[in-house]
């Protein structure tokens, strides 16, 4: 993400609610299921996701029909857009223009690659519409989503909840040149930096995936680690874009993965994510739990920071851990113009999100509740809003998990820090990729034949031998007195014999004949009849032979 690629601190559809439907499973056949009973169009769309690859959903086949989409490792539940807390309520008008922002984009690409992803291309459609219609109230903003889209209730396979952090763009101090009060360099990306399958020309670099340097011609390791970059590793090379006042500063700037710096002279650089060094991200906040220095009710960002500075030697070893190295390039914005995501396109304060780029597409709508500390840390600030996906984040992961833009400066900071909350996610899927509709036209799969075996030779559990009894002696026999007269079995008992001699009345099926092994002994009989036919009439062979 251009501004997120960093990482956290911590860890109308008409569908009437009598009749709504229980979750959709898209994630692995061999997982629980979220309900054993589930009505037909649900069970479609669970069958259309287990038989048919990422990469064919989403897309139209050969004979015109939609095919549901499927979510990777999540569930999803069509609900009505008059059940969802807080919509009517929700300022709309601020949503289309977020949605419009991230239309520019879409309706830009003559052709847009293949996108295997659950929305794939479909928001072509409702993006051409909101170019070409006129609105300027709330009201008529809320027709336009209800018109265009769906909302269909996401989470995680066997949740039923997401959950959200919060990011900003910090404004920082900062200098063009090294000086005793900004010793901390912020670096651009270097040269002998390589990522497979990318060219060094690329504007900018995946926040995954294996980087190397270059030693020689061809020689290619690990890039250098936070401790050997803090070392100065590649100090003295010319790859300094601005001086901090300190480490922790930097560490900062690079988790939100943006920034502005206020140089001395009064002017303003921008700087956004770049590439990494390739390590993944160890959290300074889950380091801090761990070691029973900060209790996980107490984490935030402010109390990080807070004892950073308590500690310096402490946060020098505690940073350390975290191999991750963030590089930054230098952005042309104006001062009033918010950070760019990585879609490309500049954010919206509390409208753009940062979600999961492997299974969602930039420009998606997406319908958050939850109560999160917005006004003070223990608040529970009602957040019923519509956001748009414009961003991504290397620990973004899963498909009901947002990071929300705050915006920047001292107050987003604050607010940010403290939230990691449970929320509820639903998303906005354009109405030609209704799964209800599509699930009403997909064929079933053939029955399984194991089911038939099974309705033809019932399986019944194997009745344990009781211990037989041993013989008393006759001494015995007359000191107990003389045998009891016979008692019929319990109904339980004689139940499981039945059973018992049912089951071993179904006969076996046979072994089906080797059909390999008894054509050729028909071969070597006919074989040997021919010899013999041969032996015994020489003078009828040479009378055959002669007229074939």
């Amino acid at each position: 993400m251009a501004t997120r690629k960093g990482f956290p601190i911590s860890p109308t559809s008409g569908h009437s609610p009598a009749t709504s439907p229980r979750a959709i499973r898209t994630g692995s056949w061999l997982a629980p299921t979220a309900a054993s009973k589930a009505p037909r169009w649900a069970a479609l769309c669970v069958l259309a996701a287990a038989c048919w690859p990422a990469s064919a959903l989403a897309r139209v086949d050969h004979s015109g029909r939609d095919w549901p989409f499927e979510l990777a490792g999540g569930q999803y539940a069509p609900v009505a857009f008059s059940d969802l807390a807080g919509w009517s309520e929700d300022d709309h008008l601020a949503a289309l223009k977020a949605f419009r922002v991230s239309c520019g984009l879409i309706n830009g690409q003559r052709t847009p690659p293949p996108d295997s992803k659950a929305l794939g291309g479909s928001l072509r459609e409702p993006c051409s519409a909101a170019r070409d219609s006129e609105i300027s109230d709330p009201a008529k903003a809320r027709v336009f989503f209800e018109k265009h889209f769906l909302p269909l209730r996401v989470s995680k396979l066997g949740d039923d909840q997401g959950f959200v952090t919060g990011y900003f763009e910090p404004i920082l101090e900062g200098s063009r040149t090294r000086t005793d009060g900004y010793p901390v360099p912020v670096y651009r990306r270097p040269s002998n930096l390589f990522v497979r399958g990318r060219s060094q020309a690329s504007p900018s670099m995946p926040n995954g995936g294996e980087v190397f340097r270059k030693i020689g011609r061809r020689k290619l390791v690990p890039y250098y680690d936070r401790g050997q970059i803090e070392d100065g590793a590649i100090a003295g090379r010319g790859l300094e874009i601005a001086w901090l006042k300190n480490q922790t500063d930097l560490l900062f700037t690079q988790i939100q993965g943006s920034a502005r710096i206020r140089m001395e002279d009064g002017g303003m650089v921008r700087i956004n994510y770049d590439s990494h060094n390739g390590y993944s991200y160890t959290p300074v906040g889950r380091a801090l739990i761990e070691r029973n220095i900060i209790p996980r009710e107490q984490m935030s960002m402010q109390r990080i920071r807070q004892w950073m500075e308590e500690n310096p030697d402490g946060a020098n070893e505690l940073r350390r851990t975290n191999r991750s190295y963030v590089f930054f390039r230098e952005v042309q914005l104006p001062p009033d113009v918010e950070a760019v995501g990585a879609q490309g396109v500049p954010l919206t304060p509390g409208r753009s999100i940062a979600v999961d780029k492997a299974l969602h597409v930039y420009g998606t709508p997406f319908f958050i509740e939850g109560e999160l500390p917005i006004e003070t840390e223990i608040s529970k600030t009602p957040f019923r809003r519509l956001m748009v996906a414009q961003d991504t984040g290397s620990a973004i992961v899963g498909p009901a998990r947002a990071d929300i833009y705050f915006g920047a400066g001292a107050w987003a900071g604050q607010v940010s820090g403290r939230i990691k909350q449970a929320a509820r996610f639903v998303m906005l899927v354009p109405k030609r990729l209704d799964p209800v509709e599509a699930g009403r036209s997909l064929p079933l799969p053939a029955a399984r034949p194991s089911e038939h075996i099974a309705k033809l030779f019932p399986q019944v559990e194997p009745v344990k031998e009781q211990p037989k009894e041993v013989a008393k002696p006759a001494e015995a026999a007359a000191f107990i007195g003389p045998p009891a007269p016979a008692v019929a079995a319990p109904a339980a008992v004689a139940a499981t014999v039945a059973a018992v001699t049912a089951a071993k009345a179904v006969p076996l099926p046979e072994a089906r004949p080797e059909i390999k092994s008894i054509v050729a002994a028909k071969t070597r009989v006919k074989a040997r009849s021919h010899r013999r036919a041969i032996s015994r009439a020489p003078e009828q062979r040479a009378f055959r032979f002669f007229w074939q």
